[in-house]
């Protein structure tokens, strides 16, 4: 039986991976969060790792408030990429694999086309940069792998959906930028993948490791993001597209940040749902 460790277990991704566990009966599982394990003090992690053995981590853990990384520098870079590198020496010290979870924002969104793993990558956020840094530090394992991800939404913790559907319930209008284009991520979706990459793996074989993509197939902005949340939920609310620039946020983000998911089809035989599907399948479910 395969012993698999979740780290950042209470997030969105991490509850998503906790409801799903159950259906992957060769995994033996165990979810933590800051609560019972701190992955930023050493002692603790020396004192947790000390008799445990994992042929797995899944990294969820992760500083993800962008705008306020821009002030807070530090903790961003601490939780983003000091974790992994000290969860990168465990994996190579316990011979286990490391999935770490990442970012369209180390890209600088300038492209036109879909980002494949081994485009240049030029964070124009604190939060891509942190984010960046962590890649960096688990890739020095070569047999571990980062999986980026985009938009991620579920019905847990803070995101884009809950947000919409919050002030679509609350106001009459709601302005949204238009000029932001990418692909909104079921955490559902997302969770099935990563256990699937790792049922497909051991821990031995250096195979596999590397950057990986995943987000839910097709293309929008934000502003048909919302656009869709409203119908589905049956909410009046109007959604005006803007521009960014009338939209001024503390972190910039990337224009354009649409991932290409042929590397991670192809080598785990995924199938990805389309974003509309996934989001009507959890708005609309029973």
């Amino acid at each position: 039986m395969k012993k698999i460790l979740f780290t950042g277990a209470n997030g969105q991704l991490g509850t998503e991976l906790r409801r799903i566990s159950p259906a992957f009966s060769d995994f033996s599982c165990m979810f933590t969060d800051v609560d019972s394990l701190d992955l930023t003090d050493n002692l603790a992690i020396k004192t947790f790792f000390n008799k445990k053995r994992f042929d797995c981590i899944i990294n969820c853990a992760a500083y993800t408030a962008v705008d306020n990384a821009e002030s807070e520098p530090g903790k961003a870079f601490e939780i983003n990429a000091g974790v992994p590198a000290r969860l990168t020496e465990i994996s190579k010290n316990k011979n286990c694999r490391l999935i770490h979870l990442s970012t369209d924002y180390v890209f600088d969104g300038t492209s036109c086309i879909p980002y494949v793993e081994t485009d240049p990558v030029s964070p124009q956020s604190i939060y891509g940069k942190s984010k960046l840094a962590g890649e960096n530090e688990v890739l020095k394992n070569k047999s571990n792998i980062v999986i980026r991800t985009s938009w991620l939404y579920s019905l847990n913790g803070n995101n884009f959906l809950k947000t919409m559907l919050k002030l679509g319930k609350e106001k009459e209008i709601l302005h949204v930028v238009f000029d932001q284009v990418g692909t909104p991520t079921s955490a559902a979706d997302l969770a099935y993948a990563i256990m699937v990459v790792c049922a497909n793996i051991d821990a031995g074989n250096n195979n596999y490791g590397g950057i990986y993509h995943y987000s839910n197939e097709g293309v929008c902005s934000w502003y048909d993001f919302a656009m869709e949340i409203m119908e589905l939920a049956g909410l009046k609310c109007k959604v005006v597209p803007i521009t960014t620039s009338q939209y001024p946020l503390p972190a910039k983000r990337p224009a354009y940040s649409v991932l290409n998911k042929s590397k991670i089809k192809s080598v785990f035989g995924l199938e990805i749902p389309y974003w509309k599907k996934s989001l009507r399948e959890l708005l609309l479910k029973p």
